[in-house]
C-alpha cells in the first residue's frame, strides 16, 4: 500500500565549485555556460538533479563529469544553501561541494547541457547565474579558512614543486604577501616536505631546489594534534 505525505516536497541539486592553480600561479574556479534555460547562456557552477537512486556526493561526481569531463577528484562537503528564492524553476535545495585540483592534470571538455566549460580567475568572474555567487564566496572562505590548518594546498600544486611555487600560492589563496624568510623557516621546520635533490629545470632565472609534500608525514604528525598554522 502506498503512502501519501501530506507535505510538499523539495527538490534537491548539486552544485561544485572546483579550484585550480594555473601555471601562472593564479587561483582559478572552473564554470559551465548552461545551455538550457533558465539562465539559458549564463555561466554557472557545474552541477544538477540528484537522482532517487543515488548518494549526494555520488551525483555531485556524476554531475561535475557529465558537464566538465572532470572525474575521480576529491569533493568535499561545503554547505547547504535552501533560500526560498534561490531557484526560479521551483523550491529547490543544494548541497554545494568544492574540490581542489591541479590544472594541468586535467582536460576540460563541456558536455551534456553544458555549452561550453572554462577556468576563470578568481578575481574575475562573469556575473553568475542563481546564487551561484553566494556558493562560490563561501567556497573561496572556506579554502582560507582551511589552509591555515590543513596542507590542502598541496592539492593544487604540481607533485614536485619549489619553495617559492609554495609562498605564492599561500599568498594568492590568503589573499595577503607572506614573510619570505619567515615562511620558509616555518614550513622547514614541520618537516613535512622530502627535498628531492634536484634543482628546477627549464627557468631562465637561478633553478631552485625542488620538494615533494611527506603526506605520510603528515598523518603520523595528524594523530599528535599537530598544528599547521603558518
Amino acid at each position: 500500500m502506498s503512502y501519501t505525505y501530506k507535505y510538499p516536497k523539495p527538490s534537491v541539486t548539486v552544485d561544485c565549485v572546483v579550484f585550480g592553480l594555473d601555471d601562472a600561479q593564479k587561483l582559478k574556479v572552473l564554470l559551465i555556460q548552461r545551455g538550457i534555460a533558465p539562465y539559458q547562456n549564463k555561466w554557472a557552477l557545474p552541477g544538477g538533479f540528484i537522482g532517487l537512486d543515488e548518494s549526494i556526493a555520488t551525483a555531485a561526481a556524476r554531475e561535475l563529469k557529465e558537464e566538465t569531463g572532470i572525474d575521480k577528484v576529491f569533493l568535499e562537503q561545503l554547505y547547504t544553501f535552501g533560500e526560498v528564492d534561490r531557484d526560479p524553476r521551483d523550491r529547490i535545495i543544494t548541497v554545494a561541494y568544492y574540490a581542489l585540483i591541479n590544472i594541468g592534470e586535467y582536460v576540460v571538455k563541456a558536455r551534456t547541457d553544458a555549452k561550453n566549460a572554462k577556468w576563470f580567475s578568481v578575481e574575475e568572474l562573469p556575473p553568475l547565474a542563481f546564487d551561484h555567487d553566494r556558493i562560490f564566496s563561501v567556497a573561496k572562505e572556506r579554502l582560507k579558512g582551511k589552509l591555515r590548518y590543513q596542507p590542502i594546498g598541496f592539492e593544487l600544486l604540481p607533485s614536485k614543486f619549489t619553495l617559492t611555487q609554495l609562498q605564492r600560492l599561500y599568498e594568492t589563496v590568503l589573499e595577503q604577501k607572506l614573510d619570505k624568510r619567515n615562511f620558509r623557516s616555518k614550513i622547514l621546520k614541520m618537516k613535512l616536505l622530502v627535498d628531492l635533490e634536484e634543482m628546477q629545470a627549464g627557468v631562465s632565472h637561478r633553478p631552485a631546489k625542488l620538494y615533494q609534500f611527506d603526506k605520510k608525514r603528515y598523518q603520523e604528525l595528524e594523530q599528535k594534534e599537530f598544528n599547521f598554522e603558518i
